[in-house]
Order: structure tokens, then C-alpha cells, then sequence
């Protein structure tokens, strides 16, 4: 077996600061398009990677089951998916289910992967809703299976990730056959955390992904945190807690994206202090009430669901993040050499600033409701 410590990566280096890459594309009227942009980006930035982590995010795949949770599940042992299927089974009716098309590609050592479309059973909990009892499921696959992870389980949407260069995932998992209106890309160099399966990006709950480029020295008391919430962090890596934490805020308890990036990038106390009244209430409130999901530590990430992409960085911005405009597409890098390979005019080319948020979102809310099934 491979020493994955020194899978294509000669140097031997135990970390690099500089190291991943992050890559989103949104058509902004919701349109449709291949893999082959987002391939390419990401490609041409496979010097900030190693082959330890590739992977994609894409959304509007799977028209024909709009209506269901797609569940992508990888599985390394058969007693996993077992127990995994009797889990499934009593709480899930399953539509349809089928061991994921691969073909021949440069990744280390593949684990079974399935994928399930499913619709909750009825009786569910009045208390829940059905995204959170569909969370819940994910969280107990997780932690009751040993070898089983639920690395997709959003709708009309899929994760496809793995240990690999990012060209070489898009290629074991045929990605050349998709079609989605966003894609997010992450190239991978882990730094703190194993290189394997469940622990490449993008990382998922429900419909929301998240890449990231950076190293989050919160970890510990953000997964504290989100713990109290009913998450377990399964996958060994910083970044699954911002997956979580952008479920928590947005999804569960109703703050914008603008307030969301308030509470991950927020200013220092001493900075507070020093604004307007209402500016500093306002800071005052989301700093004592998500001290801990202050995110600490150099990062450029994006997150993405269903009709909405977000780029964000650290307040000193130690990680880089670019943005450009083209027509109705949306792109957002790690690299403006990226962008303009698959598009080398831009109507509009900025690089943000730390702490402020770049938000795209499909222009005509009906789209996102035919894409779901359900209203934006």
C-alpha cells in the first residue's frame, strides 16, 4: 500500500501554507452546463495540490429525481453497507438506488460508492422538518455504521469527491456525462488532517457545500459548539465544521449570508468598540451570541446550495480569493489565471476584501423553485 504522505508529492513536505485550490462557476439564469470549465480551471492550478484531495460540487443534476434526496454514500467495508441499508430501510422510502458509475482513474485505493434517491417515511417527529430529519439520518449513517459516509444527501445535487488530483476524480466519476448550474471545485493539500475519502472537499450537509483553502485553528470549539446542535464531525478535517455551522446559521436559524460572514470573519473587540451605536449592537450581539463559531485561522472559502455561491476570506486575508463576471456567468478562484483560461474576457475582474462577502444568486426565484420543488 501507498505511503499516502508522499502520493505525488515529491517533496516530501510536511505542509504548505499556500497549498489548495478553490474554483466556482454559477450561470446566474440557472442554466445548465458541462464539466468541462470547472475541469480545466481547477486543472491549471494542480501545482497547489498534491493528489490527496479532489473534489466537486454539483448543482441541477438530477432533474428526473428533483423531488428526492440524493444520497451519495461511499462505503469500505460490505458489513457497513449492511447496516447502512437497514437504516436507510426504516426510514426512508427508496426510489431508486444503484452502485455509482466509475471508471479506470489515477485515485488511491476506491471505496465502494453508492447512490440512493429517497423520500422520508411518514410519522416523522412533528417537531422536526424534513431537512433535520434527514440530518439526523446522515449523522447516525456516520457514527453507527464504523466504515460507511454520507458525503451527498442534498436535493437535485451531488458531491463527488476522493484521494486524487481533482482532474483525476472528475474523471473516476465520469463527471464528463453531468450537467449542473454551479459547480464548486477544490484541489487539495492537507496540511493538519489525513488525506482520505470522507475528509476530501467539498464537505456537505443537506444542500449546502462548502471548499476551503486554509487552516481553521477554532476547530475544536467549533465542533463543540455545533455538537450542542445534534452535528458529529465525522470526517477527520477542519472544514466539515463550516459546512455545519453555515446549516446552523442560515438554514436552521434564519441569519443572511451577509450576517453569516459577520459571525465567521467578525472584527476584533477592540474594533467594536469603536464603531456607530447601532453598527456596534449589532456586532456586540452576533459576537456573544457565535463566539464560537468565529472562525480562526487563515481561510478563503466558498460555500454553495441551491440558487446561491458565496466567496469569503479571512479579515487579513491570508488566503486568496478572486472574483469575475461574464455575461450571466459567475466565476470565483483562488487563482485569476483559472478564470481566464475558461473565459478570457471578463465584463468585470475584482479581488474581494478580507472579511467581505462576494454573493451570486440565480436572478429569477422561480428557477430555484422548478431546480427544488420548492420556493426560494
Amino acid at each position: 500500500m501507498k505511503d499516502l504522505g508522499k502520493v505525488n508529492n515529491p517533496f516530501g513536505d510536511d505542509k504548505d501554507f499556500a497549498g489548495c485550490s478553490i474554483f466556482g462557476m454559477m450561470n446566474l439564469e440557472g442554466k445548465r452546463f458541462s464539466s468541462a470549465d470547472p475541469v480545466k480551471a481547477i486543472a491549471n492550478m494542480h501545482d497547489r495540490g498534491n493528489g490527496l484531495g479532489g473534489g466537486f460540487a454539483v448543482y441541477g443534476i438530477y432533474p428526473d429525481f428533483k423531488d428526492y434526496f440524493a444520497l451519495h454514500i461511499m462505503y469500505l467495508s460490505k458489513d457497513a453497507k449492511e447496516k447502512t441499508d437497514r437504516i436507510l430501510a426504516s426510514r426512508f422510502h427508496i426510489i431508486y438506488d444503484e452502485e455509482m458509475q466509475t471508471r479506470p482513474a489515477d485515485v488511491h485505493d476506491p471505496p465502494r460508492v453508492w447512490r440512493y434517491f429517497v423520500e422520508p417515511k411518514k410519522g416523522q417527529p412533528e417537531k422536526l422538518t424534513v431537512d433535520d430529519y434527514v440530518m439526523q439520518a446522515v449523522m447516525r449513517i456516520n457514527t453507527e455504521t464504523g466504515k460507511a459516509f454520507v458525503f451527498s444527501s442534498g436535493r437535485n445535487m451531488g458531491v463527488f469527491k476522493g484521494v486524487g488530483f481533482p482532474e483525476d476524480v472528475a474523471e473516476f466519476f465520469c463527471l464528463d456525462e453531468y450537467e449542473g448550474y454551479l459547480w464548486t471545485v477544490h484541489g487539495r493539500f492537507p496540511t493538519n488532517t489525513p488525506g482520505w475519502w470522507g475528509g476530501a472537499h467539498p464537505f456537505n450537509i443537506l444542500d449546502w457545500t462548502v471548499v476551503h483553502n486554509g487552516e481553521l485553528s477554532s476547530y475544536g470549539i467549533n465542533r463543540r459548539y455545533l455538537e450542542m446542535y445534534g452535528y458529529k464531525c465525522t470526517m477527520q478535517t477542519d472544514t466539515e465544521v463550516m459546512a455545519y455551522a453555515v446549516d446552523l446559521l442560515i438554514r436552521r436559524q434564519h441569519l443572511s449570508v451577509e450576517l453569516m460572514a459577520k459571525v465567521f470573519a467578525g472584527p476584533l473587540w477592540s474594533e467594536i468598540d469603536e464603531m456607530e451605536p447601532e453598527q456596534r449592537r449589532l456586532y456586540t450581539v452576533l459576537r456573544q451570541t457565535y463566539g464560537s463559531l468565529l472562525m480562526n485561522g487563515p481561510f478563503g472559502f466558498l460555500v454553495a446550495h441551491h440558487g446561491e455561491m458565496v466567496g469569503l476570506t479571512d479579515r487579513i486575508k491570508l488566503r486568496p480569493l478572486v472574483a469575475g463576471t461574464r455575461g450571466d456567468f459567475l466565476y470565483m478562484s483562488s487563482e485569476e489565471a483559472a478564470i481566464r483560461l475558461v473565459s478570457p474576457t471578463l465584463d468585470r475582474f475584482w479581488a474581494p476584501r478580507g472579511g467581505e462577502p462576494v454573493i451570486g444568486r440565480v436572478r429569477n426565484p422561480a428557477v430555484i423553485e422548478d431546480l427544488t420543488g420548492e420556493s426560494a
